[in-house]
């Protein structure tokens, strides 16, 4: 049979036992928490860095979208200015076409008053002769008459 001090010392050995194995899970669960503390650790700072990268990433397409819209507008006000231009030198040239054509006309207009009022004025040289001729001819139409008339009388 066993005795109360081997049932003691069997206690005693089973409890330091015990003890052993909470200290051991003690210290496996402390080593455990404090790896997955870690792994805990390592990736809130991968996801930091991710973060940042992200960030950086996001604020370089908005400045490149910036810098393309701010080029992209001078482009515009360019083409528009350059537009502007070429729509002046137009308008500044069918002015000049209109002065141009309103001239000619202005000279053909001269021209043909011209024309006219020396055709005029030759129709009027024409018949004055013409009335000189028939004047002249209906005298001596009536000198040849009385002519006659004096003859025979």
């Amino acid at each position: 049979m066993v005795t109360k001090v081997q049932q003691e010392i069997a206690l005693q050995q089973i409890m330091s036992h015990i003890g052993g194995v909470k200290k051991d899970m003690v210290i496996l669960e402390k080593s455990e928490f404090s790896a997955l503390r870690a792994e805990n650790e390592k990736i809130k700072l991968e996801l930091q860095q991710l973060k940042k990268q992200v960030m950086d990433e996001v604020t370089k397409l908005r400045t490149d979208n910036k810098l393309d819209l701010n080029l992209e507008k001078s482009r515009v006000k360019e083409l528009y200015s350059l537009n502007e231009k070429k729509l002046l030198e137009m308008r500044s040239e069918i002015v000049e076409l209109h002065a141009q054509q309103d001239r000619a006309v202005t000279q053909t207009d001269r021209k043909i008053d011209t024309e006219v009022a020396g055709l005029k004025t030759m129709l009027e040289s024409h018949k004055l002769d013409n009335i000189k001729y028939l004047a002249g001819s209906v005298f001596t139409c009536l000198t040849v008459a009385l002519g006659f008339y004096r003859l025979w009388m």
